[in-house]
């Protein structure tokens, strides 16, 4: 008999990033700071020193230790992926099976709910507010109802850019241990903000951190991420993980920049500065700006400008009725402001 996929591979539906040429792209989340110069020689030095007729380390010792001095995080408790979504996949393959539940929000990054449903698990999503913020209280109830596997969410959120505050935060991962359940908080964006639970990762036999280097560090062509957890998760994360998964390159690459960590931050505060700029400009504009906690900003009710933004030539991201919107550079940002001013005329007039 012809082979068919299964039932499962037949559902999917491939991720559907925008594509195209675009003069503007600011639907990624992706940093508009370009490399320095010095940054660039590091990049070269580091790739000349490289060995490629040999399988890079196993355990990026070196690279672990580069990002556990950023992090203040010992180096020990880290594990380095491929980009977050190899740790995100890898968690939900090792930690959740069939019959099992993730619990997550219904407006989350969509990726959770995918890597879930490869898995095999069935995925509870829990509504939010009407304002997109997180109810603890109910998300202790759904762990007490649901007693999940696995309780996934991003802080600050992603598409929202609102942030959790980590007395909030940390009431829900102690709420997901009375359960019995592994609590992952993916802090992609958590470097635009100061509410991380990065110093409270050996206090919790159950609680596991992701973050990235393709936002504040401005790697994303890089694909470079790491878990943070305590000993004996991040023990049972280094044993199920591909071999050599972190190639040589990026490894090198990847501890050239870290090293640097007061460039890392003036990049940072750069970011944050534009980011700030622009959202002070959308409230102007009188557009209702509901989150900024991140590189990017959330917009409510404005989904109608994305066809009017695309048509020219700037890509932003839509969510439902609200835009998702990348802070770019002092250019990049004023001429959206300028092509969203024109879209608010057109809404007046009509």
């Amino acid at each position: 008999m012809p082979f068919e996929l299964n039932e499962k591979l037949k559902k999917l539906v491939p991720y559907d990033p925008i594509v195209g040429q675009y003069p503007i792209r600011l639907d990624a989340n992706e940093s508009f700071l370009p490399i320095g110069d010095e940054e660039r020689e590091a990049i070269v030095r580091a790739a000349r020193e490289t060995d490629l007729r040999r399988y890079p380390d196993h355990e990026a010792a070196k690279l672990c230790q580069a990002a556990g001095a950023w992090y203040w995080v010992k180096p020990g408790l880290l594990t380095a992926w491929n980009g977050t979504d190899e740790a995100l996949m890898l968690l939900c393959s090792a930690f959740l099976g069939k019959g099992e539940t993730l619990l997550s929000f219904a407006l989350d990054f969509s990726m959770y709910h995918f890597y879930a449903y490869v898995s095999g698990a069935q995925c509870v999503k829990l509504p939010k507010r009407d304002d997109f913020t997180i109810d603890v209280e109910l998300v202790a109830a759904a762990l007490q109802e649901h007693k999940p596997a696995m309780l996934l969410f991003s802080n600050p959120c992603n598409p929202t850019s609102l942030l959790l505050a980590r007395e909030e935060t940390l009431r829900i991962v102690e709420a997901a241990r009375e359960t019995g359940t592994l609590a992952v908080v993916d802090e992609a964006y958590m470097d635009f903000s100061d509410q991380s639970l990065l110093d409270d990762i050996e206090n919790y036999d159950n609680l596991v951190i992701l973050r990235t280097c393709s936002k504040a560090q401005g790697l994303a062509g890089l694909r470079l991420g790491f878990s943070a957890a305590n000993e004996t998760i991040n023990r049972a994360l280094r044993a199920v993980k591909s071999p050599y998964n972190v190639g040589a390159l990026t490894q090198a690459v990847g501890m050239a920049l870290l090293c640097q960590p007061l460039r890392l931050q003036e990049g940072i505060q750069d970011i944050r500065r534009r980011k700030d700029e622009l959202s002070a400009a959308l409230k102007d504009l009188g557009l209702p700006v509901m989150g900024d906690a991140a590189n990017f900003i959330s917009v409510a009710n404005a989904a109608g400008a994305f066809e009017y933004l695309k048509e020219r030539g700037i890509i932003v991201r839509k969510f439902g009725e609200h835009l998702r919107v990348t802070a770019g550079s002092e250019e990049e940002n004023g001429a959206l402001v300028e092509a969203l001013k024109g879209w608010r005329e057109i809404q007046c007039i009509s």
